[in-house]
């Protein structure tokens, strides 16, 4: 993230008020998703994420210092993996693949609740904008009330920060799908894949995992992201509907 904007001349300040806004969703979106692992694995009959405190909000529980710094820097990164004992589950083939499955889908219910937020805050940053972009005449004409200037920004801020939490929830569920190892698409695949065939790819996860990242790093900062792709997609079919109900009942 921190390289792209450098790379289109973002100046100080920018890059400053960037991170503020985005490191909050980045946060949630993290430990959002290793709770989820931990609780539903926990639900399966294993308890070692539970018993380690990893069943937490608490984003200092769940960072990895070169995951992180790789998510502020290229804008894909990693968590400490949550602990799993398949050998605690009553089924470990489903167990493993139920809880790998929670991660990426709480992302998407987590992108989902903050694209909606997204498409009501535009609403009214929409409406109360209107003097600012429009005059006050027009203002007038439709009724709008003119807010001071702080408040339009905040308002915008809040919209902006609201809208890249959704973002990065659906570029991490994206991301996290991949089905090679040590992504939580994998374990999913386990549960289709005979166990020979699943562990000799296992034996290649280490260099899969690097080969993956480097790949996908290289890709996007040619501004060739999938996952980015994807995440847009989804936030804009989300909330620029709700953003012009909001917007057209308001007027």
């Amino acid at each position: 993230m921190i390289f792209s904007l450098l790379s289109s001349g973002a100046a100080p300040l920018e890059l400053l008020l960037t991170l503020l806004l985005t490191l909050p969703g980045m946060m949630l979106a993290l430990s959002v998703h290793e709770t989820a692992h931990g609780y539903v694995a926990w639900k399966c009959g294993d308890n070692t994420a539970r018993n380690l405190g990893r069943l937490t909000l608490n984003p200092l529980k769940h960072l990895d210092p070169v995951g992180f710094i790789c998510l502020l820097i290229f804008g894909y990164g990693w968590a400490k993996p949550v602990p799993i004992n398949t050998r605690n589950f009553r089924n470990p083939k489903k167990g493993m693949a139920i809880s790998a499955l929670a991660g990426p889908l709480s992302n998407l219910i987590l992108g989902l609740i903050f694209a909606v937020l997204t498409g009501i805050c535009w609403g009214f940053a929409r409406y109360y904008t209107i003097p600012t972009n429009y005059g006050t005449d027009v203002a007038a004409t439709l009724g709008v009330p003119i807010l001071p200037s702080t408040v339009r920004t905040a308002l915008l801020l809040l919209t902006d920060a609201l809208h890249f939490t959704a973002h990065i929830n659906f570029v991490y569920m994206a991301f996290n799908m991949i089905p090679v190892p040590p992504f939580d698409g994998s374990r999913v695949l386990l549960y289709f894949l005979p166990p020979r065939v699943y562990f000799g790819i296992m034996r290649y996860e280490r260099q899969i995992m690097i080969g993956a990242m480097v790949g996908i790093m290289l890709l996007s900062n040619l501004g060739l992201s999938p996952f980015g792709w994807i995440a847009s997609e989804l936030t804009e079919l989300v909330y620029l509907p709700i953003s012009k109900g909001i917007f057209n009942i308001l007027i």
